[in-house]
């Protein structure tokens, strides 16, 4: 997992991206329609979107409905609380100049100094990266010991990073660009100018929606989106079914199960990949 949420706005919106994927014409599909791989009893489902699609305002009602939300921007903060192996190392390595007077991070400086030099972007992200991959592990296997059926990691940069290949399903929040363009610039009072130099430097959210198992379409009203939203909670009980407790009360079996969805969705995407070349 190459890209996890930055620890700034900045050295997060700009973040090189190095996919190259393939286009399709398509519409977006639903909670409704998505046809779903098969599921482990107990799933991990990542969500993600682009910047003013709602993906916070989904992973919201998420929790309401009682899901279980991993998010790796919460971690990301954490895992460089003050006295945090990870905060003591990027000290070491930035200066003190990128600690606030009481020791906590100072986000703007740091952001001022991998804004634009690459390197130094490599050598933060190689140090907090596996602190946030164990955080988001250790909550995951935290949501299993309570006997949960389902939980969600909420995670920006999904498909940038890589994540996406080990959940069981990938929801991408969507909405057409020019909605996005449009929510982002009244939610940040900023020109449509640095509304679109923001957008540009993300992932188009039409590319997130080709490696998704489930769209949840937020072009329209509040009561569509919890409406699609209730189907997809629903869906994901149902997907976990009865046999979520065998696995709680066995472990090996989870760790069967798990294997089997992650093997038979690197096997589609094998054959997804071999049908675009053809």
């Amino acid at each position: 997992m190459s890209s996890l949420p930055c620890l700034t706005p900045v050295a997060y919106q700009c973040h090189p991206l190095r996919l190259t994927v393939h286009h399709a014409r398509r519409t977006p599909r639903t909670a409704t329609t998505a046809s779903p791989p098969p599921d482990p009893p107990h799933a991990v489902v990542g969500l993600t979107g682009g910047i003013a699609t709602g993906k916070s305002t989904v992973s919201a009602l998420l929790h309401a409905h009682g899901i279980p939300i991993v998010d790796a921007d919460v971690l990301a903060r954490r895992v460089v609380a003050p006295g945090t192996p990870a905060l003591a190392a990027i000290a070491a390595h930035f200066g003190r100049g990128v600690l606030q007077p009481d020791g906590a991070l100072d986000r703007a400086a740091l952001g001022r100094v991998v804004f634009a030099d690459e390197a130094k972007r490599r050598v933060l992200n190689r140090i907090t990266h596996p602190a946030v991959r164990r955080a988001m592990v250790w909550e995951v296997l935290r949501c299993w010991v309570r006997g949960e059926r389902v939980c969600v990691l909420d995670v920006p940069l999904l498909v940038e990073g890589g994540l996406w290949k080990w959940v069981a399903k990938v929801v991408v929040v969507y909405c057409s660009p020019e909605i996005q363009l449009q929510r982002l610039m009244k939610r940040d009072g900023s020109a449509r100018e640095d509304a679109t130099a923001r957008l540009n430097a993300q992932l188009p959210i039409a590319e997130k929606v080709q490696y998704a198992d489930v769209v949840i379409d937020n072009s329209g009203t509040p009561k569509e989106l919890e409406q699609q939203v209730e189907q997809l909670v629903q869906r994901m009980y149902d997907g976990a079914g009865w046999t979520w407790r065998l696995t709680w009360l066995c472990p090996p079996l989870g760790v069967a199960a798990a294997c089997w969805t992650i093997g038979w969705r690197a096997l589609r995407r094998s054959q997804k990949s071999k049908s675009r070349r053809r």
